[in-house]
């Protein structure tokens, strides 16, 4: 039997006592794409932090390629090694161009000290070309979107001599056919004899992909094999000790014909901005969510999913439209102003719009709801405060050392529950979430469906976006598809099937032209 690319033992890490890590272990073989599972929390970014020697580790021994690697090895050193990590927070500077992120530090020059950018753009094209994404090597970062930034994180990885590609949750931001996409390059580095080590929290991409497995909980190592050998629920009970089990509200539940119309978007249009190349344009989008429902908006990624909320939310113009809210006109001006109207938005990108990295859970947590929190008019009760957060922390499962922790040093998915409780603490009349749980461990998606059930039942109309459609189905009483910024079908929540949903998103402008005509 051959020697594995990588065997890490006995892999511990504290930070000021407390034991993010303790006797960790893993095996990967040459050519294999492994993947990495557990809850939030559980250890896996602190892991492969260690891994990547972005962190030193307290103790234990990480041996790769035949070789013993130091507990001080610089991040640099292990990249020259040939172990590249794609972190799930990006590391793209966003002012720079597509082909500069890619090559920055290994530019090809002209007479030894200028950058030869026509070789530098041409060596980028030919990657992006190879990954199929119609991307220009010339694009500024920050025009792009979320799931196009996450491609490019990969796209760079592969212009490095990598032995080991480390994923952190790589397809969290993708939509299912720049998924297929994903998985395709990681079949062809497999091919190549490039091992993968592959962290997702969507379970079904593991018997897609991946030809081993480990999980970890609570930062332990708790078992691992192949996984042709085992089912989705060993995995479960293996990460959380228990099965989890989705289950869809009772009908007399999800049906509101008879209530009151909450709120409503008629004619929304909005125009193309002039200097986004992957701007999306909204064309008459129309629909209506009732007192207590919980509304699917189904597409694919830049389909316009996300400008709808965005404009609702007074974050985006529009050019037209009319919208009701508890059937009085309302005008979308700004963010303000829609939460002061009881409008909250937990948005797609937490990272740049939805929290103050910097700032502690408190802070985060309360900053919408001050007004809720105050006493005398002008002082914050900080007994009512510190209850509203041990309730949302029991809710949600929030792991955090205590509430004056920075939301920065917290995992993506708690960073998640952070920003969702502040909007539940607004108590708002409508709740759109994007991408709700993106990021959150399969428990915990349970967790975060029952509260978002129990806002609804206490009359919230919710408004929920997401790329997972068994997600969409599973949590929607009314579904509408959108595709190219247009509205395409409506579907009651009990008649969903991934083909119907897949269907109607994938109905294109000119289909809807030819069905209007007949």
């Amino acid at each position: 039997m051959s020697e594995p690319l990588l065997k890490i033992t006995n892999l511990t890490k504290s930070f000021s006592g407390i034991w993010a890590l303790s006797d960790a272990q893993m095996t990967v073989m040459q050519g294999e794409v492994h993947a990495l599972l557990g809850e939030n929390g559980a250890g896996k970014s602190t892991f492969l932090k260690a891994l990547a020697g972005a962190q030193p580790q307290t103790s234990g021994d990480i041996w790769f390629n035949g070789e013993m690697l130091g507990g001080n090895d610089s991040p640099v050193f292990r990249q020259q090694k040939g172990i590249i990590t794609i972190y799930q927070e990006f590391n793209l500077l966003p002012n720079m161009t597509v082909a500069e992120n890619m090559f920055l530090g290994r530019e090809a020059l002209n007479m030894k000290w200028m950058v030869n950018e026509r070789v530098v753009n041409q060596e980028a094209k030919a990657v992006l070309d190879y990954l199929q994404l119609s991307i220009s090597p010339t694009t500024q970062v920050a025009r792009l979107s979320v799931a196009q930034q996450q491609m490019i994180e990969i796209a760079r990885a592969l212009t490095l001599n990598a032995k080991l590609i480390v994923m952190d949750e790589p397809s969290a931001a993708l939509s299912d056919i720049e998924v297929e996409s994903l998985h395709r390059v990681v079949r062809e580095l497999k091919n190549r004899g490039v091992s993968v080590i592959y962290v997702t929290h969507r379970l079904h991409e593991v018997f897609q992909i991946c030809d081993k497995f480990t999980v970890f909980q609570d930062g332990r190592y708790t078992g691992s094999g192949e996984v042709e050998k085992t089912t989705v629920q060993d995995i479960i009970r293996m990460m959380v000790g228990r099965n989890v089990i989705f289950e869809r509200r009772p009908y007399s539940e999800t049906y509101h014909r008879d209530k009151p119309v909450r709120f409503s978007v008629n004619g929304l249009c909005k125009e193309k901005p002039p200097l986004d190349p992957h701007g999306i344009a909204l064309h008459d989008i129309h629909f209506e969510v009732h007192e207590g429902e919980i509304l699917g908006i189904a597409g694919l990624m830049g389909a316009g999913r996300t400008e709808i909320a965005r404009c609702i939310f007074g974050a985006d113009k529009y050019a037209k439209g009319e919208f009701t809210l508890d059937g009085q006109s309302y005008q979308p001006i700004n963010p303000m102003d829609a939460l002061e109207k009881g409008i909250a938005l937990v948005p797609e990108d937490r990272k740049k719009e939805g929290a103050a990295l910097g700032l502690s859970i408190r802070y985060n947590l309360s900053l919408s709801g001050l007004g809720n929190l105050m006493k005398m008019g002008w002082m914050v009760d900080i007994r009512k405060e510190n209850d509203l957060i041990e309730s949302y922390r029991q809710a949600l499962q929030i792991k955090m050392v205590n509430s004056e922790q920075e939301v920065r040093k917290l995992s993506g998915g708690n960073q998640q529950k952070v920003i969702l409780a502040r909007c539940m603490a607004m108590n708002p009349k409508i709740l759109i979430v994007d991408e709700p749980t993106r990021g959150i461990d399969v428990g915990t998606k349970s967790e975060v469906h029952q509260v978002i059930f129990e806002m609804a039942k206490k009359g919230v109309a919710v408004i929920v976006i997401s790329s997972d459609l068994p997600e969409v189905m599973a949590i929607s009483d009314r579904i509408i598809t959108i595709s190219e910024g247009r509205l395409t079908g409506e579907i009651q929540g009990d008649d969903a099937t991934e083909e119907k949903l897949m269907t109607m998103m994938a109905i294109c402008h000119h289909s809807l032209q030819a069905s209007a005509a007949v």
